[in-house]
């Protein structure tokens, strides 16, 4: 049918749901499930897909281990809902916010045996939707006629498994000069992925040749430190002397990547911050949340470059993981130039972290 939406807008369908506490079906191989986010979903709904079988948790192997249960499908784990827990004990396992103050060792019983595909792609749902990476999943014998029947979203995982893997192609839907401070030669540029996720920003200063290696910045949104000017990290510092000295170069592009957290979200993001009070250090915290050090997608930047008609960069950055990225995603990295500001008694540890443990040349 010509208006049938397409696999991928059943996917953005399916982040959207998942953010409103609305299951999904998922479907594989013959097997199906109702599937809902562990952070958004109520009493209500749960004692709903209590009455359809056993629910089971899907937790990723990082939050797995924080709770000392059992990892048997390696990436994720698949863990029994006890009889009676209610909502509170889902959040509890998902969320680590009280972990400390009411340590939940166990025992959990880890499920094993039989696959885990339709656990794994509704944490993957999760995580694309900017929530804790934690789901709650019922197996239901008909997976379409269940989804038709309750008006839910349906994806099945074989048809959604190519689009899951690439990141939605760009399109720029418009650019316009912006006279900066540190350039009246500036002009913004923002891509619109087809995947329905956010937005991007290309900052182009001056007019930067095509043929020639422009100095160029891949930038992750940081709220925190560029708009209020944190002193929990060096982001606002970097974004500001990237501008500055593209501005005294005459020519740059700056890309402003909206993947906040190293690709967590804002919410993940002051989660892993609430848990860096309680004394553990930024990838500490964002294992006990589930996620891995850096979520992000460098492949955006690559092809944002790529569509601008850049080729090769200088890449303004102190993390050789960009530049490894850069290049293997068809972007030639003629330089690294590095981009030592914003150090403070706030931050030093922090700073320490992402060299001894994220490998950032500091």
């Amino acid at each position: 049918m010509p208006l049938e939406p397409t696999t991928t807008e059943h996917l953005a369908r399916a982040r959207a749901d998942l953010r409103m506490g609305l299951p999904v079906v998922l479907r594989f191989g013959g097997g199906a499930a109702v599937a809902a986010a562990a952070e958004t979903l109520g009493a209500k709904r749960l004692a709903e897909m209590r009455a359809l079988g056993v629910p089971v948790l899907a937790l990723t192997a990082r939050r797995a281990g924080t709770l000392k249960a059992r990892a048997y499908d390696g990436d994720v784990a698949r863990i029994a809902v006890p009889d009676g827990a209610g909502i509170g004990w889902v959040l509890a396992m998902a969320d680590p916010a009280d972990d400390l103050a009411v340590p939940m060792k166990g025992p959990h019983l880890s499920l094993r045996g039989g696959g885990a595909e339709l656990h794994r792609a509704a944490i993957r749902l999760a995580k694309a939707a900017r929530l804790l990476p934690a789901a709650v999943l019922v197996e239901v014998p008909d997976g379409a006629g269940f989804a038709a029947t309750h008006g839910l979203t349906c994806i099945d995982l074989a048809e959604a498994a190519a689009v899951l893997e690439a990141p939605g192609d760009m399109t720029e839907v418009i650019s316009a000069r912006v006279p900066l401070m540190v350039s009246e030669a500036g002009r913004l540029h923002v891509f619109r992925p087809s995947d329905g996720a956010e937005e991007h920003y290309a900052v182009e200063i001056g007019q930067p040749a095509r043929d020639k290696p422009v100095l160029a910045r891949l930038h992750s949104a940081c709220f925190t430190g560029d708009l209020l000017g944190s002193l929990k990290c060096d982001c606002g510092p970097q974004l500001r002397a990237a501008l500055a000295k593209m501005g005294d170069e005459g020519a740059g592009v700056l890309l402003y990547l909206n993947q906040e957290g190293r690709g967590i979200g804002l919410a993940n993001k002051m989660r892993a911050y609430s848990l860096q009070d309680q004394g553990f250090d930024t990838v500490e915290a964002n294992h006990r949340l589930g996620f891995e050090d850096d979520e992000r997608d460098f492949r955006i930047g690559a092809e944002i470059l790529a569509r601008m008609g850049f080729s090769r960069v200088r890449l303004l950055t102190n993390n050789p993981a960009k530049v490894a990225m850069m290049r293997e995603h068809g972007i030639d990295v003629v330089e690294r130039v590095p981009l030592k500001v914003g150090l403070n008694p706030l931050n030093a540890k922090y700073l320490d972290v992402k060299a001894k443990k994220s490998g950032h040349i500091l």
